[in-house]
């Protein structure tokens, strides 16, 4: 999800409306959210102003190459609570770790590179949005609130915190999320993919980044839906896969553009599709979803773009993607039959071009 682009998919089930895949219309009884982002709080960004979200960004002319030192920027369920189980181990694979519970299920890795990158991949969230946590207009007081694939948690934590007056839940396949949570907040080791058996509704479902997650994201929109109280609101933010390019289609040689081409061709081989983020938007309606409604983002994936907000989001990305490149790519490339030497050799080429601002390329959120 290193990519300039949102896919923010809110839907209600009883015509109360929502929001939908990469584009976001936001109602004008959108709840406005304080500064309440820790890792987003102390940056001033420059607003975008009202309608559908920002513009594709304009290229800066004045900035090059950026080397490391030019940038400051770089139920039946199982509970977290300190069971000692065989779930809660992890696999060693390539000299980074995976989930066991459903193992083999989510490519990219759970151990502690990967944990900050997602703590870093969610104040680019909030960045882009202004320092919101959701986009759907969910009210003053919702009670039950749900987030798949939940990650660190992070942002289940903040929901707690922002709402205290709600029940947050957080499930995901690895349990990496911290020990000590607010006390309306729990997590859960759980697969969205198979049945959900929740004892109760919930007022809002909030799912992110999910692009490299699911065989059938259709499923578990379905599941979603059927999961969801009278008016509740389902939201998806999540970006496009492959990334895009202002001046037009790049070289042959570009390897980010290689590098794109290869993750679809393994995602693809494994059954999970990284392209889906574009049917959001109608799995929404088809599962009897309303006033779906759609949201474009960019996240510009260098400092190429001119203006603070692009300027901020381009930093961000561009220290989310020189993390994240090896372990998007160690299982998934894999996929096509290249051993972990062989793309650890070519992930240099990758991040080159990631530091490179010549490179104007871009994903749609």
């Amino acid at each position: 999800m290193a990519s300039a682009g949102k896919n923010t998919s809110v839907v209600d089930e009883n015509g109360v409306g929502g929001l939908g895949e990469e584009s976001t219309t936001a109602p004008s009884n959108e709840l406005q959210v304080p500064g309440h982002i820790p890792m987003a709080d102390r940056i001033s960004l420059q607003s975008w102003g009202t309608g559908s979200g920002p513009s594709l960004p304009d290229i800066d002319s004045e900035v090059g190459y950026l080397s490391d030192s030019d940038s400051d920027l770089r139920s039946n369920k199982f509970s977290t609570t300190s069971v000692q189980s065989s779930i809660y181990h992890s696999v060693e694979e390539h000299g980074r770790t995976y989930h066991r519970f459903r193992e083999g299920k989510y490519p990219l890795p759970n151990d502690q590179q990967e944990q900050d990158r997602l703590d870093l991949q969610h104040a680019m969230f909030v960045i882009t949005t202004h320092g919101k946590l959701h986009l759907a207009p969910i009210g003053d007081d919702p009670k039950n609130i749900l987030d798949i694939a939940t990650g660190t948690g992070v942002w289940a934590i903040e929901m707690a915190q922002l709402y205290p007056n709600a029940e947050v839940t957080g499930t995901d396949l690895s349990p990496i999320q911290p020990e000590y949570i607010p006390a309306n907040c729990q997590f859960e080791i759980d697969d969205a993919e198979e049945e959900w058996l929740f004892s109760k509704k919930f007022d809002y479902i909030h799912g992110r980044a999910l692009l490299s997650c699911f065989r059938d994201p259709l499923y578990v929109i379905q599941q979603a839906y059927e999961s969801l109280a009278p008016g509740g609101w389902l939201e998806f933010q999540d970006g496009t896969f492959p990334m895009e390019y202002v001046d037009g289609p790049p070289p042959e040689d570009c390897a980010i553009k290689k590098w794109n081409d290869l993750l679809i061709a393994g995602a693809e081989k494994a059954g999970r599709p990284w392209t889906n983020t574009k049917h959001y938007k109608r799995w929404f309606e088809e599962v009897g979803l309303e006033e779906v409604v759609e949201r474009d983002f960019y996240w510009p994936i260098t400092p190429w773009a001119k203006g603070k907000y692009y300027k901020t989001l381009g930093a961000f990305c561009q220290e989310d993607m020189l993390r994240g490149v090896e372990g998007m790519s160690l299982k998934v490339i894999g996929q096509l039959g290249w051993s972990a030497e062989k793309i650890r050799e070519f992930i240099p080429e990758v991040q080159a071009e990631l530091r490179d601002t010549k490179v104007h390329v871009y994903s749609k959120m």
